[in-house]
């Protein structure tokens, strides 16, 4: 499992706008700037969010986006599944697939675990301790 640029941009939207949530609404242009991220593909992945229900939308000539929820409130492997689908290793075998022992014995050792502890990592994180205004233990200090 990869997360593309997809997942990633839309991470890092997401952390732009928790970090400057006492402002009603920033414009992509200003959040595209401060990533250094295309404003186009920024575009898209904000349509994608915005019908998810994790950010809104302030339209006009002073327009721009902000969340629809509150930091602590937005799980990030929420958004990740949402921008990616599944955060699988490995897809799960199809019904009616006759496995072999072997098989069987890779996926629940293996790939199983793996699918275990990546969704314990995120969907244990949100917006609010990715930017330290929650669980100072686990945040980390990072500049953009």
């Amino acid at each position: 499992m990869k997360i593309s640029t997809r997942g990633r941009y839309g991470t890092r939207l997401l952390i732009d706008l928790a970090e400057h949530i006492r402002e009603d609404h920033i414009s992509l242009a200003s959040i595209a700037e401060r990533q250094a991220i295309s404003i186009r593909y920024l575009e898209q992945v904000a349509v994608i969010l915005r019908r998810a229900g994790f950010i809104r939308s302030v339209k006009g000539a002073s327009g721009g986006y902000a969340l629809a929820k509150k930091p602590e409130d937005i799980i990030i492997g929420d958004a990740l599944r949402m921008l990616e689908g599944d955060m699988l290793v490995v897809d799960p075998p199809l019904p009616n697939t006759k496995e072999t022992r072997l098989q069987r014995c890779i996926r629940l050792t293996v790939f199983d675990r793996l699918n275990d502890r990546i969704a314990a990592v995120i969907d244990r994180k949100t917006l609010a301790s990715m930017i330290g205004t929650v669980d100072p233990d686990e945040s980390y200090m990072y500049f953009i």
